[in-house]
């Protein structure tokens, strides 16, 4: 793949591994893409200014505040102008500064202000990467949708062997490119999403719900959006920010959800129901403050099946996937409902495992297609079961979907 008209901005933190980040520019410019390079003081001990500008053809920036030359805002520009920035090598003290927002340099202030994705290479002796602070701040930024290339294990320039050794410019490189490919891959598709809870009345100031976070929707319409895709995302109301380049809909109730979905899905090639859709809902809200004592027993009705109802009008070229919220993981349920709902795809979780409860930053789930088999997922943060999603989604279409 040419990686023509693409802008990469490479930061070289301070560690042994600098040197590889010569030989990652060299593959870079080869395939047509315009680097700059951003260099730490620490790196600077490592690789030197003119190879890097002589590899790069770029003047490269290593002073916020340079003594020559300034012109603006280096570090607004430089995150400006980046299609993608990646950080390689990346060391402990750089994760660690951006996954607790300290920005104190010109590399980390940039990427403070970062326009596009990040991908971070990490290299560092055994026993620092595997110290539980560098993991949680991994943990922090993946949740936050960095990208990271795992270390290679192997020799370390500390004379020890195990994993912490910079993966090799060539694989940096594929990851780049599938990056780029991967952003475009969903070009031209309309994608709408639905999360969060869904709120039913029982009068003014009391309501029916449940404790969905929307992050997982959320996670879903920034995967999407990345790819490339128009995106709207339908949501109830959450503590969320909405996703840049994603047109949001908000909702309250069942009914207005189920509305906005027949209205958006019939020009959609893609629905993903991530939403948490409350099962009944007051037969009748009471316009005024239930008075003491508040009724002991408040008649409920059936939620509309939205998923059901979309099943039935799907044309043959559209997407529809589904989640299946089974205590117990259930199959037989999960699999049902895929069938009920002429759903594509049915992504099956169990809230009540440890380490992927509901409103937490990760899940475990497992993914039953419309044509059999299934994929048993590990935990992993919701951004990432995002990505997978979506690859599955893609393979569908791929294989004659939308």
């Amino acid at each position: 793949m040419s990686l023509k008209n693409h802008k990469i901005l490479l930061g070289i933190s301070g560690g042994i591994a600098a040197y590889k980040s010569c030989l990652l520019i060299r593959l870079l410019v080869k395939a047509g893409a315009e680097v700059k390079v951003v260099l730490t003081k620490a790196g600077a001990q490592f690789v030197t200014k003119t190879t890097l500008e002589t590899l790069s053809g770029n003047p490269v920036a290593c002073e916020m505040f340079p003594p020559a030359q300034f012109v603006g805002t280096h570090h607004i520009s430089y995150a400006e102008w980046a299609d993608l920035i990646v950080l390689a090598p990346a060391t402990a003290n750089l994760i660690g500064k951006i996954a607790n927002g300290i920005a104190d340099d010109l590399l980390t202030t940039l990427v403070m202000a970062k326009q596009s994705a990040v991908m971070i290479a990490p290299a560092m002796n055994t026993e620092m990467y595997n110290n539980p602070i560098v993991q949680e701040n991994i943990a922090k930024l993946k949740e936050r949708g960095y990208l990271f290339l795992a270390p290679a294990s192997g020799e370390l320039a500390c004379g020890s062997e195990g994993v912490g050794r910079l993966a090799e410019p060539e694989e940096i490189f594929t990851t780049i490119e599938r990056y780029f490919q991967k952003s475009a891959s969903l070009a031209g598709k309309r994608v709408v999403v639905t999360a969060g809870p869904t709120r039913e009345r029982i009068d003014p100031v009391r309501y029916i719900s449940n404790f969905s976070s929307g992050k997982m929707g959320y996670a879903l319409a920034t995967e999407a959006v990345d790819r490339g895709a128009e995106v709207v995302l339908i949501s109830g109301l959450t503590a969320l920010v909405a996703p840049a380049g994603v047109r949001l809909i908000p909702i309250e109730s069942a009914a207005q959800l189920q509305k906005k979905v027949k209205s958006e899905f019939a020009r959609a090639d893609i629905l993903i129901m991530a939403a948490a859709v409350a099962d009944f809902r007051p037969a009748e809200t009471a316009k005024r403050k239930l008075g003491d004592p508040v009724p002991a027993q408040i008649k409920l009705k059936p939620n509309p099946d939205i998923l059901a109802e979309v099943g039935r009008s799907k044309k043959k070229s559209q997407v529809t996937v589904g989640f299946a919220l089974e205590v117990g993981a259930s199959k037989a349920n999960a699999l049902r409902k895929l069938k009920e709902k002429n759903l594509d795809l049915i992504v099956m979780n169990d809230p009540t495992v440890k380490g992927a409860e509901f409103g937490g930053d990760y899940n475990i789930a497992t993914i039953y297609p419309g044509d059999g088999g299934e994929w048993q997922l590990a935990r992993m943060t919701k951004r990432e079961l995002a990505a997978v999603i979506l690859d599955k989604i893609e393979e569908k279409l791929a294989t004659g979907g939308a």
